[in-house]
């Protein structure tokens, strides 16, 4: 148990585990669906992360988009589960990515595009584009659930019951129109993932 603060910064800071303001911009600047890419751009963001998450375990993973009638989006996949770890005072802390942005995508005329065209900007963009977004991450040493409004958490993390295999779930009712199609190419455009897509 260390202090945040000394804490590595890679995709995200995790000195803090809201930033209100990003979360604003990104409702302002992309809440039009034209803007965002839709649901399917979301999509996208959420898989890119499994992708990325595959490829570090030199591995290929396993995604699975289930897209309900009511228009809510679940991808769930095998990976390690979001980083956990526990602060100096023992509290358990999951990295920000839903609430805070990704410190590689800032600047979008030099972030990489998503199969769509459009630039990847992080999975708090789905966050604060959702009306209720749920992550659930399943690790070695835990399992913990939180509920996100437009990004912003609603409860404290909580331990919920583990599953048997490790692995990352995401949630949300967006709040953008757009379709939820994934394209054939979608599904080949991340290398170290399996994409099965069910309705």
């Amino acid at each position: 148990m260390t202090d945040r603060s000394s804490w590595t910064a890679t995709t995200h800071d995790w000195r803090t585990d809201l930033d209100i303001e990003h979360l604003a911009e990104v409702r302002e600047r992309l809440g039009e669906a034209d803007a965002a890419g839709g649901r399917r751009h979301l999509i996208l963001e959420v898989l890119a992360y499994a992708d990325e998450e595959a490829e570090s375990q030199d591995r290929t993973g396993t995604a699975i988009v289930t897209v309900s009638p009511d228009g809510r989006v679940t991808v769930s996949d095998d990976g390690r589960g979001t980083d956990t770890r526990r602060d100096s005072r023992g509290r358990v802390v999951r990295k920000p990515v839903m609430a805070t942005a990704d410190l590689r995508f800032r600047d979008e005329s030099t972030a990489p595009l998503l199969p769509d065209g459009l630039p990847r900007r992080g999975m708090s963009t789905v966050a604060a584009l959702s009306s209720e977004l749920v992550h659930e991450n399943h690790r070695g040493d835990g399992s913990w659930s939180q509920t996100y409004r437009y990004g912003i958490p609603d409860q404290e993390l909580r331990s919920i019951e583990g599953r048997e295999n490790s692995g990352t779930s995401v949630s949300f009712l967006a709040e953008i129109a757009g379709s939820a199609d994934l394209t054939e190419a979608d599904l080949l455009a991340f290398p170290s993932l399996r994409v099965e897509v069910r309705r």
